[in-house]
């Protein structure tokens, strides 16, 4: 391994401002949030987000990186850090992969790097997980991955006509270790 950003089928980098265009891509993709729908954005909107990704802080661990192959150098999603309880030792995250981009590894390997430098750069605790139940592919990635589900928030989210539970899942830091060895994302 190169550095601790890069695994064997990702690198995790900075958001670029040139970026835009592939973020605004995966918006487009059918299925991206599982039946959700949102409105469309225009592409000054992708514009802004990506340059304000580009020059944003790292505000109290909360951040979002691209995950690029390693093989093509193409930009395939992101993943980051959206909460954290910096006290209490946990922190929650997401990953986003284009939809033809996915059930390649890109996002399982882009968590695991992910995991690693929370866990052992910053020291936290726990990694949560908030997944929509219809999610399947999300839940059976992130339960290969060695989350535990803690809980289910039922009827939680309204979308695509309906209310869905909300899956609620977790991994300690030691689990992650046991795990996922520091040598293999």
């Amino acid at each position: 391994m190169a550095s601790s950003w890069t695994g064997r089928r990702v690198r995790l980098r900075a958001i670029e401002p040139d970026d835009w265009t592939a973020f605004a891509r995966f918006a487009d993709d059918d299925g991206r949030r599982v039946g959700r729908l949102d409105l469309p954005r225009s592409a000054e909107s992708y514009r802004a987000w990506a340059k304000e990704q580009a020059i944003a802080e790292c505000d109290d661990d909360r951040f979002r990186l691209a995950v690029e192959t390693t093989a093509k150098g193409e930009l395939v999603g992101v993943v980051g850090s959206h909460r954290t309880g910096r006290c209490s030792g946990w922190f929650e995250f997401d990953v986003v992969i284009g939809a033809s981009h996915r059930r390649k590894g890109y996002a399982a390997e882009a968590v695991v790097l992910l995991l690693r430098f929370m866990f052992a750069e910053r020291r936290y605790h726990k990694c949560l997980a908030a997944v929509l139940a219809p999610n399947e592919a999300s839940l059976a990635l992130f339960r290969r991955l060695g989350f535990i589900e803690e809980g289910r928030l039922r009827e939680h989210v309204f979308f695509a006509g309906g209310h869905h539970d909300l899956v609620m899942m977790g991994m300690l830091a030691d689990e992650f270790d046991r795990r996922h060895t520091t040598s293999e994302p």
